[in-house]
């Protein structure tokens, strides 16, 4: 396979934030981390010459249309029915490995966009500062990412930002989350990471340990709060193995009960 360090370091000489991936696990943690520089790209691609390339969602952030023919799920069936082709400006867009379409929009300076795991059936919203996509012309499972069109990145309409923030998984239509302000709870955080996930590779342990620590600390019924952490796992963007889960969800659940016995004492 050959070394993509040379487009690697194009990206980041193009200001993105690149980072090194086997597959679509990111090799460095990076979480809340500056940007890498040029210097580090070519360091950490001569030390992982066959590394794919992805790009994390600072400054803009992605429509991934995807389609899941086991569970009959077609984005750009959903797209079609979502019946807003004005929403879409002419935006750079490749074409996923697995047959997918991502379409890339600058974020707005006057209006936040929400992260939105499901938007639309088949499709996500890929906007946190600490997501990421992988690029052309990474390889995955043998097939390769590739651009569509040669377009800049276009600023996304408020139309579409205020149709994402409008809508999240379960459906809701209302005032718009960047209306909301405020310093966020420990709760207001449980409750947030039910629809964001654990986060990403590196990490989701760690996450899921501290979700479920902090709604059995709140004394949520333990069936409830393995129904809860399971929605979390699902809307992370590679959710943790069903074995490896279940180790933390257990291993949580006895730390709970030490603690609950320490304090009868």
């Amino acid at each position: 396979m050959e070394s993509l360090v040379n487009y690697a370091v194009q990206y980041a000489k193009n200001g993105f934030s690149v980072l090194p991936m086997v597959g679509k696990r990111p090799l460095i943690k990076f979480a809340d981390q500056p940007p890498l520089t040029v210097d580090e790209v070519k360091t950490l691609w001569k030390q992982h010459p066959t590394a794919n390339i992805a790009l994390r969602t600072t400054s803009f952030f992605v429509v991934d249309i995807d389609r899941n023919h086991e569970e009959g799920v077609d984005g750009f069936q959903s797209l079609k029915e979502f019946n807003h082709p004005d929403y879409f400006r002419k935006t750079l867009a490749q074409e996923t490995a697995g047959g997918g379409k991502q379409m890339f929009y600058l974020k707005r300076e006057d209006l936040n966009v929400n992260q939105n795991i499901g938007w639309l059936p088949g499709i996500d919203i890929k906007a946190h500062i600490n997501n990421y996509v992988v690029v052309a012309p990474s390889v995955n499972h043998g097939k390769r990412y590739a651009w569509l069109n040669h377009y800049p990145i276009a600023t996304a309409k408020r139309e579409l930002v205020q149709a994402i923030n409008a809508t999240n998984s379960n459906g809701y239509s209302g005032t718009t989350a960047s209306q909301f302000t405020g310093n966020k709870s420990a709760t207001t955080q449980l409750f947030e990471q039910i629809i964001n996930g654990l986060g990403f590779t590196g990490g989701r342990n760690n996450a899921l340990a501290s979700f479920v620590g902090g709604l059995l600390y709140r004394n949520v019924d333990p069936e409830i709060a393995y129904q809860l952490a399971i929605t979390a796992n699902r809307n992370t963007e590679e959710p943790l193995a069903p074995n490896e889960f279940d180790k933390t969800f257990e291993s949580m659940m006895k730390k709970e009960l030490r603690r609950r016995d320490s304090g009868n004492q």
